[in-house]
């Protein structure tokens, strides 16, 4: 390949020539030479990765389109969740492929993020309408997550009588999917929960019991009235939680209005392809007296510092980046990208569109359900939305029919269902009566579209108004829905605009030829319980997956079930835990946390019912060894293992690794290792070679897949041989190890849809080119420590002065001396079109800044600038020149309306404000609201659309 075919050099940023002029600014002889001088010798590689040559993007698109053709797209009625949808071309190619939307991140700074948080709010809005409830947050992983988050928020919200008393059981209807309750399982062990799953109708309810889970339709599509059920739980003093299908919600009445507590559930059918499994977003509401207990993110109204409306994420002190072990869950992310998805959805429907979608496929259950009657077959009795569930038929001759004719039902003991979706059409109904038709000996009837219309609803239509709000009332042609897309898109910095340098969180290229291929019908419409068989296209990628990885990290085997890096913290621990217990050691529960780890780990360990203890960092931001010994020899007997993150989240090698990985082996231990500074690792070094016995990755940091504006993520883990009999499973499809734990998500293989991105990624580098990444990200990062040293110490650094792949800027002085916070920084930064580092993670008052190697050094030096400027500019508060309060970095961001006010009463200039440095104007983002008041929007939560009057 010529040199502009190789994807390493189109995914890495500086040139031949930038690298040698940044050598030469760090002082270091060659790349090689920098590398020795940062990577302890004593965990380098002894050998390249063995992994073929990086492909270009065109052999690799060639090679994956003879992949989808090994997929086997039937028309797949098994339900459980999962359905097939319309994605309407204009949110697929205006958000789904649109950069600007999937490159952007979870959107803590505000003003820059006014679009997705207006689009999220929209989602809130959508959800609290269709449940009836009260408050809803932003997303969740998928829908059998949440309803574990139900379970343990309920568990939560307890009395201390209650308690004390022992009400510590949760009922769970056997009508659940079955997904559902296999997570369930796994996160009810490690708190002492005690399942009790049964008949709804048929179980004795008592004083043990804190509360329900009940599906609403029943994975056989039943649409029960639980209305005694729920006034009989009340009595005993239970609270309710409703797993919900969202398109039933548009004609049912919502289980808001009938008592319950909790309504959760997927948004996949509202214009998400199933993806073999995800990502999708899952939906949570509660009532408000719930909302400081709910856990993930909720987006709140509020005002800026000029007055106007302004949206933000509300309640952050809940999250477990503040709340770290006391948090009311371990979500890092949610699933904004799908969420965005699904809320353009609805708004693009609107009310009249969303029930015309409801009712046809209501009525197309209806009409088939006459004509599999007449054909002899028995329906179950009932109520039902979609789901026909037929009693005692011969599945096996149906099967084989079905087969034949390229379609999935799902298969039961007792007979099988059929589950219908917006794509059902007439021709499909007539397809499965064929089948029905030739398996009971008759001639098949055929359905006209005019019947399916004619059918007359079987429930009663809910009667409260849903989507009132103008949003889903204007927006309903291509063109203005287009526009309305791109004018919350303009409102966000992404990838798109310039580098975002948050430090731990890797915001890389992620390539188009990577993204391509998660439209490609063969990968985005296969339902995720398929036969393997049907699957062989995804079997490949996964195994093809596997093997890269397991190369990469020195583990034996992956699984990569889990769809987010808190999710895979958790399955970590719980292997480690299952281990134990396999070893007759089930005493061992105690966790050691370095003070530095992120707030996920000991949120995690919290939620595996383990006993934290935390470790000492030293002077120099590294794990006391000493401390560490102590405390290993200390919890000998009890010792479960440590969680660690290498480089550390101070941005070091830290020399001692290899020693502390051995003193918790030498003391019954394991070692869980973070793998959120993967990026530092790959080629270089690796969790197994460091000591590591598990690990998990964060394939939408090291490995491409996009951050989406706060989700999807993916968080596969990989473990040591000893290990692997131990990971997770999965009720439907055969996944994970002899003694697997249960699932630790709703889908086999967690958000396969976009494992394609990681696949590609790594086809496409190489073995080579994953370690020349890894060798530019290190370069990058010490060429902004050297360029930024007389204006930002850097706070921790290695043994020759060199950091990792990202480094802490020292602004402590800042606030002591000048007033000036992060956070003052932060938004100035936005005035020079630039996304704020990390700020005060994990050190108060300090920036961590990661740069990746997709940056240029033309991008570098651009940031750097600002931010030799902005120190000027502190400089000017530090000498008295300008106002503590009453200064530009206060003031900061800038916005246009402010810019060109007839009224300019600031100590600086309008040009100063918007225009910093010259290169600015030929490139000016605009944040689009002033400086959000924080406070005000939590003292008053408001978390759906305000009234339209209020815009005005």
């Amino acid at each position: 390949m010529n040199n502009t075919e190789q994807f390493v050099n189109r995914h890495n940023g500086p040139s031949t020539q930038d690298v040698q002029a940044m050598l030469k600014k760090i002082n270091a002889p060659s790349l090689d030479a920098l590398i020795d001088q940062t990577v302890p010798a004593a965990i380098r590689l002894k050998k390249p990765l063995d992994l073929p040559d990086g492909m270009s993007e065109h052999a690799f698109l060639q090679h994956l389109r003879g992949v989808a053709a090994k997929n086997k797209l039937y028309k797949s009625y098994i339900g459980l969740g999962y359905y097939d949808t319309v994605v309407p071309p204009v949110i697929q190619r205006n958000v789904l492929e649109n950069p600007g939307w999937y490159t952007a991140y979870t959107p803590y700074q505000a003003e820059i993020a006014q679009g997705r948080l207006e689009a999220l709010l929209n989602f809130q809005t959508m959800i609290i309408d269709l449940t009836g409830m009260e408050i809803a947050n932003a997303s969740l992983l998928d829908e059998a997550t949440a309803a574990a988050e139900a379970m343990t928020m309920l568990h939560g919200l307890r009395s201390r009588e209650a308690a004390e008393q022992g009400k510590n059981s949760f009922f769970v209807s056997n009508e659940c999917f079955p997904q559902t309750i296999e997570l369930l399982k796994t996160r009810a062990r490690p708190l002492g929960i005690e399942l009790v799953i049964g008949d709804f109708r048929a179980v004795t309810l008592n004083d043990k019991l804190y509360g329900a889970l009940l599906q609403y339709p029943t994975a056989d599509g039943a649409v029960h009235d639980y209305a005694d059920f729920v006034k009989r739980a009340k009595a005993h003093g239970m609270t309710i939680a409703v797993a919900a299908d969202i398109l039933s919600l548009v004609l049912l009445t919502p289980p808001g209005e009938w008592g319950a507590d909790v309504v959760l559930g997927s948004t996949q059918r509202f214009g998400v392809p199933m993806g073999y499994g995800g990502p999708h977003a899952a939906y949570f509401a509660c009532r408000d007296a719930h909302k400081r207990s709910m856990p993930g993110r909720i987006i709140g109204v509020s005002v800026d510092a000029d007055g106007n409306p302004a949206l933000r994420m509300a309640l952050q002190t809940r999250e477990q980046h503040i709340r770290r072990e006391k948090a009311t869950s371990n979500i890092c992310t949610a699933q904004a990208l799908l969420a965005i998805m699904a809320s353009m959805y609805a708004v693009y429907h609107g009310a009249k569109g969303l029930r015309g979608i409801a009712g046809h496929v209501h009525q197309s259950a209806v009409a088939l359900a006459g004509e599999l009657k007449k054909l002899g077959y028995t329906l179950a009795g009932g109520v039902f939305f979609d789901t026909l569930k037929l009693m005692h038929t011969d599945n096996v001759k149906i099967h084989a029919l079905a087969e034949a004719a390229r379609i999935n039902f799902r298969y039961t003991g007792d007979g099988l269902s059929i589950s219908l979706d917006q794509t059902t059409s007439v021709d499909d109904l007539n397809a499965i009566l064929a089948v029905f038709a030739q398996a009971a000996g008759k001639t098949a009837p055929t359905l006209a579209a005019v019947q399916i219309s004619a059918q007359t609803l079987l429930a009663k239509p809910r009667s409260s108004a849903i989507l009132s709000h103008p949003v889903f009332n204007s927006y309903h042609s291509e063109t203005e829905m287009m526009r309305y897309i791109k004018r919350l898109e303009n409102k966000d910095l992404s990838l798109t605009h310039s580098m975002i340098s948050l430090g731990s969180c890797t915001m890389k290229l992620n390539a188009a030829s990577e993204m391509l291929a998660l439209t490609w019908p063969a990968f985005a419409n296969l339902h995720p319980f398929v036969p393997l068989e049907q699957a062989e296209g995804y079997q490949e990628v996964i195994e093809g997956l596997n093997s890269a990885l397991t190369e990469i990290t020195g583990f034996a085997q992956m699984s990569f079930q889990p769809n987010s890096g808190a999710s895979g913290e958790y399955a970590g621990l719980l292997v480690i835990q299952a281990y134990h217990r396999s070893r007759g050691e089930e005493q061992r529960n105690v966790v050691l946390i370095p003070a530095s780890a992120h707030g996920t780990n000991p949120a995690s360990a919290a939620m595996c019912g383990m006993n934290i203890v935390v470790v000492k960092c030293d002077s120099k931001g590294n794990i006391d060894v000493d401390d560490l010994r102590a405390k290993a020899e200390e919890h000998k007997a009890d010792l479960s293992c440590l969680m660690v993150t290498y480089p550390s989240t101070h941005g070091v090698y830290e020399e001692s690794i290899k020693d502390i990985t051995a003193i918790i082996h030498a003391n019954g231990g394991q070692v869980y290792m973070d793998g959120a500074n993967m990026n530092a690792q790959v080629g270089l070094t690796s969790p197994g070679n460091i000591g590591a016995d598990v690990c998990h990755l964060n394939l939408h940091k090291t490995f491409a897949i996009p951050h989406g504006g706060g989700g999807p993520g993916a968080g596969p883990i990989g473990v040591a041989a000893h290990l692997a009999p131990f990971l997770p499973s999965h009720p439907l499809v055969k996944v994970g190890g002899a003694q697997g734990i249960h699932a630790v998500s709703a889908a086999p293989y967690g958000s396969a849809l976009i494992l394609l991105i990681s696949y590609g990624y790594i086809k496409m580098m190489g073995g080579k080119g994953l370690t020349e990444a890894t060798r530019m990200a290190i370069l990058n990062a010490n060429y902004i420590k050297e360029s930024l040293k007389d204006h930002y110490p850097t706070l921790y650094s290695g043994a020759n002065g060199r950091c990792a792949h990202e480094m802490i800027l020292n602004c402590i002085p800042f606030k002591r001396d000048a007033g000036i916070e992060v956070a003052d920084i932060a938004k100035r930064l936005m005035d020079f079109g630039f996304h704020a580092p990390t700020t005060s993670f994990p050190v108060v008052d300090t920036l961590m800044v990661e740069p990746t190697e997709s940056e240029s050094k033309a991008e570098l030096d651009r940031f750097c600038e600002a931010m030799i400027a902005i120190r000027g500019e502190i400089d000017q508060v530090l000498l008295g020149k300008a106002d503590k309060k009453d200064n530009i970095l206060k003031h900061a961001p800038h916005t246009a309306r402010a810019v060109v006010a007839d009224s300019w009463m600031r100590p600086y200039s309008r040009e100063q404000a918007a225009f910093p440095l010259p290169w600015v104007r030929d490139n000016k983002f605009w944040p689009s609201v002033a400086r959000v008041d924080n406070v005000y929007g939590d003292k008053n939560l408001i978390c759906s659309c305000p009234p339209i009057s209020s815009y005005i």
